[in-house]
C-alpha cells in the first residue's frame, strides 16, 4: 500500500501554486524595475542622487490603488475573459508596450516625458497588482494562504533578477534601448498565464453598484474589527517594512558608491540572495502550516529586521576597490537581506490576505497593499536626502530605529497565541 504524501508536499504540489508562481513573477517585474533598473538608468545619465530619489514619488499609484480598486471590484472591463482576467490582461498588455518604450528614451532630453511615462507604468503596475491580489486570494483556500504567498512573494523576487541583475549586466553589453525591450518581454509569461487560467468564482456579497463597491469594503472592515483595533491594524500595515523598504531604496546606488560595478552588482550582489531566499522563502511558508501566520510575523519579522545591520556593517567598511574579501562581504549582506525581507513579506501578505472579506477582496487588499506601499512610495522619496544629509552609515541606523514599530505592534495586533493552528485560521477567517 503506498504511503500517502505529507499534506504540505500535497499543497506544494497542487496547480493554485504554480499560478502563484506566475502571479508573483508578473507582479513583481514591474515593480523592482521602477525600484533598481531606472535608478541605475538615470545614474549612468548623470542625475544626481536626489534627482533619483525623488523619483520614488512616481510610484503613488501604489499608495492610492484603494482609490480605483472598487471598479476592479464591481466591473469587467473585457466581458470574455471576466471581471478579474480582464483587467489583468489589459494592465500587462499595456506594461510590455511602456517599458519597451521607456528605454528609447533620453532621461535629460525628454525627463518630463520619462516622468510621464513612469508615472502610467506605475499606475499599469498597481492595477495589475489589484487585479493578481484578488484572484490569488480567491483561488487559495483559507489553509493554503501562507504558502500561497510564500510562492507568490518568492517569485516576486525572483523576477527582480531581470531588471535587477540581467538588465545590468546587459546594460554594459548594450545600448539601454534593447535591454528595456528585452525587459518587458519578460512580461509575456504573465500574459500567458491570464489566457489560460480559469476565472474565479464570484463571492456571494459580491457589490451590486459602485456605491456598494465603494462604501461597503470600508464599513465591513470597521464593523469587524471595531474602530480602535481596525486603526492600530491600519498602523501595523504602515510600519511592519518600514525599515527595510527603507534601507533598501537606494540600494544600487549603494553598491556603486561602494565601489562596485555593475557588473559586480549584477553577476554577486543579486544572485547570492537567490538560492538563500528562494529555499527559505519555500521552507517559511510550509513552516506557516504549522506556526500560523501571527507566530510567523514574530519570527521572520526579527530576522528581517535584524538584517539591517548588514547594511551598516558595509557602510562602515566604506568604499573600495573590488576584492575576494569585499565581494564575499557583498554577497553576504545582500543574502541576509533577501532572507529577511523575504519571510517578513511572505508572513505578512499572508496576514493582509487574511485580514479580507471574500466580497471585497480587491477594494480591501488595495487598501492594505497601499499602506504598504506607503514607506516605498512617500518617505523613500527622502532617502537621497538622508543620505546626502546623514552619510550611508547613519542612514542606515535609522532604518533600523523605523523598524522597531512595526514589531511592537504585533502585540496588539497579532499576538503569539492568536493563531495556535492552521485549522483554527481556517474556521475564524
Amino acid at each position: 500500500m503506498p504511503l500517502a504524501r505529507p499534506a504540505w508536499l500535497t499543497a506544494l504540489l497542487n496547480r493554485r501554486m504554480l499560478i502563484c508562481i506566475f502571479t508573483g513573477f508578473a507582479s513583481g517585474l514591474p515593480l523592482y524595475l521602477l525600484l533598481n533598473l531606472v535608478p541605475a538608468w538615470l545614474k549612468t545619465e548623470g542625475l544626481s542622487l536626489r534627482a533619483i530619489g525623488a523619483f520614488a514619488l512616481i510610484q503613488f499609484p501604489y499608495t492610492w490603488k484603494f482609490l480605483w480598486a472598487p471598479l476592479l471590484d464591481r466591473y469587467g472591463i473585457l466581458p470574455w475573459l471576466g471581471r478579474r482576467r480582464s483587467w489583468m490582461f489589459v494592465s500587462q498588455l499595456g506594461l510590455l508596450a511602456s517599458i519597451a518604450w521607456l528605454g528609447q528614451l533620453s532621461p535629460v532630453d525628454h525627463l518630463a516625458l520619462v516622468v510621464g511615462l513612469t508615472a502610467a507604468l506605475a499606475l499599469l503596475s498597481a492595477t495589475q497588482d489589484i487585479a493578481l491580489d484578488a484572484f490569488r486570494r480567491e483561488i487559495l483556500p483559507d489553509a493554503e494562504l501562507g504558502l500561497g504567498n510564500a510562492i507568490h512573494v518568492n517569485a516576486y523576487r525572483i523576477a527582480g533578477l531581470v531588471p535587477g541583475s540581467l538588465s545590468l549586466i546587459l546594460a554594459d553589453h548594450l545600448p539601454w534601448s534593447q535591454v528595456f525591450v528585452i525587459t518587458a518581454a519578460f512580461m509575456i509569461p504573465g500574459l500567458a498565464m491570464t489566457l489560460l487560467v480559469k476565472e474565479p468564482l464570484a463571492a456571494a456579497g459580491t457589490p451590486r453598484t459602485l456605491r456598494d463597491a465603494v462604501v461597503e469594503p470600508f464599513r465591513e472592515f470597521f464593523g469587524r474589527h471595531g474602530v480602535q483595533s481596525a486603526l492600530l491594524v491600519l498602523a501595523f500595515l504602515f510600519f511592519y517594512k518600514l525599515g527595510d523598504s527603507l534601507c533598501t531604496a537606494l540600494a544600487t546606488p549603494f553598491y556603486l558608491d561602494m565601489g562596485y560595478s555593475k557588473t559586480e552588482i549584477g553577476v554577486i550582489a543579486k544572485n547570492a540572495g537567490l538560492w538563500p531566499m528562494v529555499i527559505g522563502g519555500i521552507l517559511g511558508g510550509i513552516w506557516m502550516l504549522k506556526l500560523g501566520i501571527n507566530r510567523a510575523l514574530w519570527i521572520f519579522g526579527v530576522v528581517q529586521f535584524v538584517t539591517i545591520l548588514g547594511f551598516v556593517w558595509m557602510a562602515w567598511l566604506g568604499p573600495g576597490e573590488s576584492t575576494p574579501a569585499r565581494l564575499v562581504v557583498l554577497a553576504t549582506v545582500i543574502a541576509g537581506e533577501a532572507i529577511g525581507a523575504g519571510l517578513g513579506t511572505t508572513a505578512f501578505v499572508a496576514f493582509m490576505a487574511r485580514s479580507t472579506h471574500p466580497a471585497y477582496t480587491a477594494t480591501q487588499l488595495a487598501l492594505f497593499t497601499s499602506l504598504m506601499a506607503v514607506p516605498r512610495t512617500f518617505i523613500n522619496a527622502t532617502a537621497g536626502w538622508l543620505v546626502e544629509a546623514l552619510g550611508w552609515t547613519n542612514f542606515f541606523w535609522l532604518c533600523f530605529a523605523l523598524a522597531v514599530p512595526g514589531m511592537l505592534l504585533l502585540f496588539k495586533v497579532a499576538p503569539w497565541h492568536g493563531d495556535r493552528s492552521p485549522r483554527t485560521e481556517a474556521a475564524t477567517a
